[in-house]
């Protein structure tokens, strides 16, 4: 009978503490394979395999695109791919970004839920807003055992809390009990697959994230389509519903929960702002240059024109700043008084 001898484990903010702590309590004659999923900058290297390897009694690697699983080993995806687990086999991909990260837990969950259903164990370290709960809820769904680091022991606690919020968790636990369940649930035979099929739904985003062009060329997009534009790449964004969980998805495969879609809109507007304020100082720079200009050549109504524009454009500009510096919204400035 098979063991729970699949682990996936998605980490973030202050997950590399965690997960060395993790794999440090892991037996060396561990009868699984762990599959570790750290956000990193994309051009940033991972030594992630070399800490982990000489805090643990086994042999932590990169992930290659089409090796064989092993037991006994821990995959780390690398910076800027994705690690995907099938049937026996590892798939390491440049898919598109979710939650606005590439390597994502999310991917790495829902692929090993679709390839080993209640084989897996799905955990989640910690780490900022909700990559990870989608895939925890897959694993759930497929009869996988969920266990999340309890949030008042984790750095990060957000993502830990988006989890327990969304999904029917087994265990929370700080990081120091982990290796011992694990090790025992490694022995422990796994329930009976429950009786359901990966929906189309389903299929289609596990396809997405490995870039499968049929599926992004083809028009039966998963979800229903909103009304926000994809941060990424402009497109529009499909609404997808599991449970109480909502999610975004675009044509090309950008996902995102609703929390880093907030976060990367709020990132976006910033951006927009920050060009409104150059935009702003340079146009009463010039209308000041142009005020100066009117003077020397005894223009006055020229250059009370270009001096009002100056007094307008700092106004605006003034606004702006406040709100990007000091997080300060606009004043509502009350109508003059008619005198009259």
């Amino acid at each position: 009978m098979s063991t729970h001898d699949i682990i996936v484990i998605g980490a973030s903010a202050g997950g590399v503490e965690a997960l060395t702590e993790l794999v440090r309590g892991l037996p060396a004659n561990l009868p699984a394979a762990v599959f570790v999923v750290v956000h990193f900058p994309a051009q940033s290297p991972s030594l992630l395999p070399q800490i982990l390897t000489r805090a643990s009694h086994l042999r932590a690697i990169h992930a290659q695109h089409g090796e064989a699983i092993q037991p006994g080993h821990i995959y780390v995806a690398a910076p800027d791919h994705h690690l995907a687990v099938y049937k026996g086999v590892m798939h390491v991909v440049r898919g598109p970004k979710e939650n606005h990260c590439r390597p994502a837990i999310d991917p790495l969950f829902r692929s090993a839920a679709a390839a080993y259903g209640s084989r897996v164990v799905g955990i989640i370290l910690s780490g900022s807003l909700g990559d990870g709960t989608a895939g925890l809820l897959a694993v759930k769904q497929r009869g996988g055992v969920a266990i999340i680091q309890q949030p008042d022991d984790a750095l990060f606690p957000d993502m830990p809390r988006n989890a327990l919020e969304y999904v029917t968790v087994d265990y929370v636990l700080p990081v120091a009990e982990m290796a011992p369940l694990v090790a025992r649930l490694a022995h422990k035979p796994a329930a009976a697959m429950p009786a359901v099929s990966g929906s189309n739904n389903e299929k289609k985003e596990i396809a997405l994230a490995e870039a499968d062009m049929a599926i992004i060329e083809n028009k039966e997009k998963p979800g229903i389509p909103s009304v926000f534009g994809c941060p990424d790449c402009g497109g529009t964004l499909w609404e997808l519903q599991e449970g109480d969980l909502l999610r975004f998805r675009c044509r090309t495969g950008h996902a995102f929960s609703a929390d880093s879609l907030l976060s990367v809109q709020a990132e976006a507007l910033e951006g927009a702002l920050w060009a409104a304020l150059r935009g702003l100082e340079e146009n009463a720079a010039l209308a000041q240059r142009m005020a100066v200009r009117a003077r020397d050549r005894n223009l006055t109504l020229a250059a009370e024109k270009f001096e009002e524009r100056v007094r307008t454009v700092e106004q605006q500009a003034s606004i702006i700043r406040n709100v990007l510096v000091h997080s300060q919204p606009p004043v509502a400035v009350e109508p003059e008084e008619d005198t009259k």
